[in-house]
This record gives C-alpha cells, structure tokens and sequence, in this order.
C-alpha cells in the first residue's frame, strides 16, 4: 500500500468527503492538517481531536509547507494558493486518487467509472443494482452516497463510482474495468472559464487506462481522444452502436437482438432508455449474466427528481425533473417527452453562466407550448421564446399561473435548466416544494 509516514498531509475541504481523507490517513497512523474556507464547515464537530483545523480562509503557510495535499472537488485548482503550491512541486490529489491507489494494488478488485453531464447518478444506481442483483458484492459511491474511500473499509468485488469533472481533476491512477462518458454539455462553466472543451478535457480523464470504454455515439465529445492498443470501446446510442433502440423507440436491442421491451420498464422517456443502455453495456462489459441484468433494469424504478411522474390527475401528468440543473438535462427531458396538450414547462434558478440557446431548437417544436421563467435568470430564460413566456418571480407563482390554464391531456413539467441556490436549499427542496404544489393546486 502507498506509505504516507513522515509525510505533511494537508486536507482542503471538510464535509463527508474530507471526514473520509482524515478517517484513512488516521487508519494509517499519520495526522493530517484541515483547512475548510467556511468558519463553521459541516462535520467539524467529528473531526478527531488529534486533527489541527484552520477555518475561514486558505492558510498559504500550511498549503506551501505540505508533501501531499488532498483537495475537496468545491475547490478550484485555479485558487491563488493552489496555484503557487502546484509551482512550488507540491503534489495536489483528491479522494479518488486516494483511492485509485489502493485498489490498483489489490487482486481481483474491478471499477466501473461513469461521469457525463446528465443520467450519470441514474446510470450508476442502475449498474449497482445490476450488481446486486447478481449476487456479487458491490459498492456504490464516489459523488454520490458513500465516499470512495469509505467504500475500502468493506471487502467489495466491484466499485460503481459516479464521478464528476471536479473529481476526475484530481486522477491520474484510475485503472476502470469498464469507463463511460454518458454525454456533454455545457455545465459549471463558471469553474471552466476556457469552456466546453475544458470541462470535456477533465470528463476524458476517466477513459485513461480502462479496459472497456463505453461512448454515446450521437455524442462526438464522448469518444476518447487517445486509447491505449488494449482498450475496448463500445458504443450505445439512439439508433446506432452495438447497444441501441429500434427504429419505433420500443425494445432496447443488443448485439442486433431485441433484448427488452421498453414498456415492461418502470423508467420512461428515452433519455431513460439510453441510460438503460449504457447500464447494460457496461454490466456487459464486467461479465455479469445477461438475464439478470435485464430483470434489474426492468425493475428499477428510477431516482427521485429525475424526470419523475408524480401525478397524473384530470388527464394532466406532472413531471418533476428539478435534478435538471443544466441546459443538457432540460434538452434531454423535451427529446423525451410526448404531449397531445399543451406543455407547460417551468424554467429558472441560477444558470451557473451556462449559454441557454441550444434550447431554442427543442423550444420552437413544441407547438402548443407555454413557458413559466422564474428565479435569477429569468430575464434571460424568457428570451429565449418570448412569444409564449411569462415571467414569474417564484416557482409558486408560477404553478398558480399554470393551474388556471389547464386543460385534460396537458403536461406540466419541471425542468429547470438551472441550479437551485438562489431560492432553494438544493434540487431536492426544489423538487419537493414542486410535488407538494402540485398534489395541492394540481
């Protein structure tokens, strides 16, 4: 294992995560430093006594006299700090890095890795379910649920990690069994300041040195911009790739054989049927039994917030996608969506500097549609089809409004394109406050 004694560990960022880097380096008998920006961070009260904590700001002395430093994803690599201690030699890592080199000397361990901008806690969630199913030990993390290096206190076969950009930063040792890019688009370009292709540079990582590399073929920036001689890719994709759908959207089809009729499915939307995909694609790829992994996937219900059905009441469906924090996820639920009424579709909150316009096209095909912007980018949300738009102050306002026009085969969806900060606690708050309206005014 890689030995740290004698090593000036230096962890930036409290919270889960930074409790899991204090917790694995105390289990190898070396006392690191914390700093977190915030005065008061979350899990300081479980910190260790033995730890010293800094609080409030970057400590430049600590940072500069550090071997090792073990950075939060919250943290830009582009902080002032950072960038001294990166031109002083001082190596910066994260949590997965941590973990990649533990695994990597362990026998018979396998990863399966999935990032993109939008589906990837679906698709993860679904392939650990997969997992389960078969009867092998599983553990899932990374971004979501457990941190990585919790996930190394139990004796686990296979690792499903989602892993975000910010995350994938910070990697260099990941050696994944099976590695997928879902998709990509334009999200936290405030932390990608070059754009798109940045944020594509950094998601890249995950294909370095994996054995089994799925890509969305309707996708280009999916597809690995270098592979090793050994690497396998596989394609899913609408309607081309070894994983895709028939022509009519009805049955999921592998290998040139129908393998799943899509209505004996809990998930909906095709967006939902190319998650499927992936997930069978990469089950495929770590050699779980085929027929297994299509019972899971008919069974699987799906996640909360996620281009959910709620309520279908008086011949009118509500739909809460309020995870759709970025302009992808909200293009992701209109391809998917069919409606024989009017859409009433709920935009706004913080757009996090993201350009909107490629949500004009699927805007200007809905034909009977109308469009309720609300939050902080408002103003700029209803530009996009000020023809049909109303502009709101808060979500509330907006239902209200939506709820005097109703008609029987309409469709309100929530798909905010945005973050959720401005008026909310997160997506979930958001997402509840929109089935607690709708259950109410509905």
């Amino acid at each position: 294992m890689t030995n740290y004694q004698g090593k000036n560990i230096v962890i930036i960022g409290l919270g889960i995560t930074g409790l899991s880097c204090v917790d694995y380096f105390l289990a190898k008998n070396v006392i690191p430093k914390v700093i977190d920006t915030r005065l008061k961070p979350s899990g300081i009260e479980q910190l260790d006594n033995r730890v010293l904590c800094h609080t409030g700001s970057l400590n430049l002395k600590w940072i500069l006299a550090a071997d090792l430093i073990v950075v939060s994803p919250g943290i830009a690599l582009s902080a002032p700090e950072l960038v001294k201690a990166q031109q002083c030699g001082i190596e910066i890592v994260g949590d997965i890095e941590l973990f990649c080199r533990e695994i990597n000397q362990l026998n018979n361990k396998k990863v399966a890795a999935i990032t993109g901008a939008n589906g990837k806690t679906t698709v993860t969630s679904l392939v650990g379910n997969i997992i389960l199913s078969s009867g092998i030990k599983v553990g899932v993390g990374g971004n979501i649920g457990k941190p990585a290096l919790t996930l190394l206190n139990e004796n686990y076969d296979i690792f499903v990690l989602e892993l975000s950009s910010f995350q994938l930063e910070t990697t260099y040792s990941l050696q994944a069994s099976a590695a997928t890019i879902l998709n990509i688009s334009e999200d936290h370009m405030d932390r990608y300041p070059d754009g798109i292709m940045q944020y594509t540079a950094a998601k890249q990582k995950i294909y370095a040195n994996s054995k089994n590399c799925i890509i969305n073929h309707d996708d280009k920036l999916t597809y690995p911009s270098k592979v090793d001689a050994n690497t396998k890719c596989i394609e899913f994709g609408l309607l081309q790739g070894q994983y895709h759908l028939d022509k009519d959207y009805q049955h999921l089809i592998a290998n040139d054989n129908a393998v799943l009729d899509v209505k004996k499915m809990h998930l909906f939307g095709i967006h939902n049927y190319l998650n499927a995909l992936a997930a069978l694609a990469i089950s495929d790829a770590l050699a779980i039994d085929r027929a297994i992994s299509l019972e899971a996937i008919k069974n699987f219900k799906g996640l909360p917030h996620r281009f959910e059905l709620i309520l279908d009441r008086n011949g009118v469906k509500w739909i809460n996608d309020s995870k759709a924090t970025n302009v992808g996820s909200t293009e992701a639920a209109l391809k998917s969506l069919t409606c024989n009424g009017t859409l009433h579709l709920l935009l706004g909150g913080d757009g996090k500097s993201a350009d909107f316009s490629p949500l004009i096209p699927y805007l200007a095909k809905q034909k009977n549609i109308q469009i309720y912007c609300f939050g902080r980018d408002r103003d700029q949300l209803s530009m996009l089809r000020p023809d049909v738009t109303t502009k709101l102050t808060t979500m509330k306002e907006a239902i209200v409004e939506i709820t005097q026009r109703l008609k029987k085969h309409d469709a309100v969806l929530l798909s905010p394109a945005c973050a959720s900060l401005d008026q909310f606690k997160n997506y979930i708050e958001r997402g509840d406050v929109f089935i607690s309206l709708a259950k109410e005014l509905g």
